[in-house]
């Protein structure tokens, strides 16, 4: 007598569905779980509220690169979540005329940048999403550089001896700051933006020069440059640049997404500073030490003098004159603070509340 044949019981289509589901569901919650608020180059999945619900602080991860040579604490390296490039940096992006940027308002914020003769517009609708872009203006190649966690831009020369550096972003940060990496290295250096210089692999300790920036409103950008270039909204990507990611995060005068080394109470965690700098000082200049009766400052650094005139319509701050060996950076207070902890505060220092 031959044994009975077990058979493979059969599965309904509702029992495959159900399996589907629960798969896709927990796929979709493990996404949630290891990206972190910073995913604004994944905008059309999350708004502000499923950012704020799914706080999540994200393991360390070192995203592929090896953190060996470091010179900033690894311990205090953080994973933003997006993985390497997974925030795109652009790179000689699409220009159109300033009479063609339909999609910019007059308030809209930019980055402006005037180098041999030519003014170029990089707008924060549209590095909030890229936070990179490795150009070129009046034919010097520059990458400009934009934290939103910071709130902080720099421009920096691209040029290394007879090659030009290509920079990418890391998806690290350290002191909520963005760490940038060099793409096409034979080993990818990290560096961090605010320090302006590279924190791992053979770049490490290696500064970059910084270029004269102006972080302003786009009406006073345009007003004063004309002829300016801007990065057209036709970048390849098909985001809502009208969106901001971040809005929930800036209307929040205190709290971070990331930690941070030091926090001072001198001015609020958030106050926008320009930030400047010799080698042997820095200074914190607040928006909200002028005002249109203190519009201008004439000062100085190690010997080295600089001038800042304030926009009371733009509220914008910007540096008009300075002697070589002078660099700024537009930033937080606590960003530029954790960077430069024995920093002073120039200007009328407003009281606190």
């Amino acid at each position: 007598m031959s044994s009975p044949r077990h058979e493979k019981p059969s599965r309904s289509p509702l029992r495959v569905l159900i399996v589907a589901f629960v798969c896709l569901s927990v796929i979709a919650f493990s996404t949630l779980v290891v990206f972190s608020p910073r995913d604004a180059w994944w905008p059309e999945r999350f708004t502000d509220a499923d950012r704020s619900a799914t706080r999540v602080e994200a393991p360390i991860g070192r995203n592929g690169f090896d953190l060996s040579q470091a010179t900033i604490p690894t311990d205090e390296i953080h994973a933003g979540g997006p993985p390497k490039d997974g925030i795109p940096a652009l790179t000689n992006p699409k220009m159109i005329a300033a009479i063609d940027a339909s999609y910019l308002a007059g308030n809209d914020r930019v980055i402006g940048v005037t180098l041999h003769g030519e003014a170029r517009a990089y707008p924060l609708k549209i590095m909030n999403y890229h936070e990179i872009v490795n150009d070129s203006v009046g034919g010097q190649p520059v990458a400009i550089t934009y934290c939103p966690l910071c709130d902080s831009a720099v421009v920096v020369d691209r040029r290394e001896g007879n090659s030009i550096r290509e920079f990418g972003v890391s998806g690290l940060l350290y002191n909520s700051n963005v760490l940038m990496f060099d793409r096409g290295a034979k080993v990818e250096s990290l560096w961090s933006q605010i320090m302006t210089e590279g924190v791992s692999g053979p770049a490490a300790r290696q500064g970059l020069k910084t270029m004269p920036l102006d972080l302003t409103t786009w009406n006073d950008w345009r007003t004063r440059y004309p002829e300016t270039k801007v990065v057209s909204i036709d970048t390849g990507h098909r985001w809502d640049y009208q969106r901001s990611p971040y809005a929930s995060y800036f209307a929040n005068p205190r709290d971070l997404m990331f930690p941070v080394d030091k926090i001072d109470a001198r001015l609020p965690t958030k106050a926008r500073v320009l930030g400047v700098w010799t080698e042997d000082a820095a200074r914190a200049f607040p928006l909200t030490a002028f005002d249109e009766n203190n519009a201008t400052l004439e000062d100085e650094l190690n010997g080295r003098h600089f001038s800042l005139v304030y926009n009371p319509t733009a509220k914008s701050l910007r540096i008009e004159h300075a002697d070589d060996g002078v660099q700024w950076v537009y930033s937080l207070w606590f960003a530029w603070y954790a960077f430069h902890p024995d920093t002073d505060v120039g200007g009328r220092i407003p009281a606190s509340k």
